[in-house]
């Protein structure tokens, strides 16, 4: 429950962050135009907004819990109202004479005014449409320049991870082997297992391992992405020692006087390299006494376990970062800046190459809502890893907000495009029933999923 409430409010934090920044884009190019922003809201607000607050003769009115504002904040609507809704699924900036998820046409009948969207230039109604997927891009670009330039980037290299990788059925079928080192993907050298890294290998002909001391080579099939995603079962990890990071008080292994540090190599005389090997063996073993072998402080020894019906000694793993030489790279201030714009546009360029997956059978299956989103934060609260995360939403939010669907400000920017081409502006009516069709769309894709992360929930 801790664990999920943790990731819980990094999801609450994150998101809130990315959508006030996405509407204040919105907000401050429409104030640019000296075009009337009506309402900012954060979170959606269906029966009553826990907060509004509206600047009234020079001087700032609240109301909490209400259904409706005040009646006389009516009279004063050239200033903005702005509110905290109760359903954090996301956020809006209404702007003055414009169509969108809070006005339709016929809120449009009355004959245009001065400082409403619908009597500016095409272009600068595009700006005020562009401007919350630039603030989000930005917001990102800055994260990781500030990530970068406070902690650096430290990583495991490939190399230094001396067991190798631990691969999935769809990597055993295709031709690796667990304990392989991999070296390149179609010639290009492999540093580092990321993201880009994985794109590499899934989208290359043929990857080059070290096996044993020997470099082999992998075809790799066509459909390999496919495979994985409807394996589920990812690509590959790395493959480590089993080291003890603490024990379990009162567990089997504090009985028998295992101890922080020491480091598992067998299990009843056989062998365990890897955890993997050891944990597979482990599990046969449940209701019996065992004998581990291990070295503590480089010295050979063996105790022996007696194992309730669990089969689990009661210890605390270390982890490949806390076992194999990490690297670290460190940024002053102004390598942090390009290192950021970098890093920002090979994630938004890898994300964007990602979603030619998601119209295949597996890569729909693969969509996630708000449980594979909040997934993404770790366990326990990790600044460094909040703002990585962070950053990489706000990528998704701007690239998946230019997507040319009615209800996103990508559906906006395409009629507005249109009117530049043609020189004529959509009819109001049409733009009303384009939002209605994209707004349904967008809750279908929502409802699905979501559904996804429960189905996966209820039966992984």
């Amino acid at each position: 429950m801790d664990t999920f409430l943790i990731r819980l409010l990094q999801l609450i934090t994150s998101l809130s962050i990315l959508i006030v920044v996405h509407e204040f884009g919105h907000f401050l190019f429409a104030k640019l135009y000296k075009i009337r922003v009506e309402r900012f809201y954060l979170f959606f607000h269906p029966g009553f907004s826990l907060m509004r607050f509206k600047k009234i003769e020079g001087k700032y009115e609240f109301s909490f819990l209400s259904k409706n504002p005040p009646e006389h904040w009516k009279d004063y609507p050239e200033t903005t109202m702005w509110g905290l809704g109760w359903l954090p699924l996301g956020g809006y900036c209404s702007i003055a004479g414009m169509v969108d998820e809070t006005k339709s046409s016929k809120d449009l009948a009355s004959e245009p005014q001065p400082w409403e969207f619908r009597t500016r230039k095409a272009s600068q109604r595009l700006m005020v449409m562009v401007g919350g997927v630039l603030f989000n891009f930005i917001l990102a670009l800055v994260l990781y320049a500030a990530v970068l330039g406070i902690w650096g980037n430290s990583f495991l290299p490939l190399q230094n991870a001396t067991l190798g990788m631990e691969f999935s059925e769809p990597a055993l079928k295709a031709g690796f082997q667990n304990g392989d080192i991999l070296l390149e993907a179609d010639g290009i050298a492999l540093e580092q297992f990321n993201d880009d890294s994985f794109r590499k290998i899934v989208e290359a002909s043929e990857v080059k391992v070290l096996r044993k001391g020997e470099e082999a080579k992998v075809a790799i099939p066509e459909d390999f992405m496919q495979q994985l995603l409807s394996a589920r079962q990812g690509f590959a990890a790395f493959r480590f020692p089993t080291v003890v990071k603490k024990v379990t008080p009162r567990s089997p292994g504090d009985k028998a006087g295992l101890m922080p540090g020491d480091s598992i190599v067998g299990l009843n005389s056989v062998q365990t390299e890897s955890f993997t090997d050891f944990a597979s063996m482990l599990s046969q073993y449940g209701d019996s006494s065992i004998l581990l072998s291990y070295y503590r402080s480089g010295n050979p020894g063996t105790m022996q376990v007696q194992l309730d019906s669990t089969a689990k000694i009661g210890f605390e793993l270390k982890h490949p970062a806390d076992i194999y030489p990490l690297k670290q790279i460190n940024y002053s201030f102004f390598a942090s800046i390009p290192a950021g714009i970098k890093l920002g546009v090979s994630k938004l360029t890898g994300y964007a190459g990602d979603m030619k997956y998601v119209f295949t059978r597996e890569g729909a299956k693969s969509l996630g809502g708000f449980g594979a989103i909040g997934s993404l934060f770790p366990a326990t609260w990790n600044w460094k890893i909040f703002w990585e995360t962070t950053a990489f939403l706000s990528i998704i939010l701007a690239f998946m907000n230019i997507l040319p669907i009615p209800g996103l400000d990508g559906g906006h920017i395409l009629f507005l495009l249109f009117e530049v081409i043609s020189r004529r502006k959509p009819n109001e009516k049409f733009l009303e029933y384009a939002q209605m069709a994209g707004m349904f769309i967008l809750l279908a894709l929502l409802i699905y999923a979501n559904g996804n992360d429960l189905f996966r929930w209820l039966f992984n």
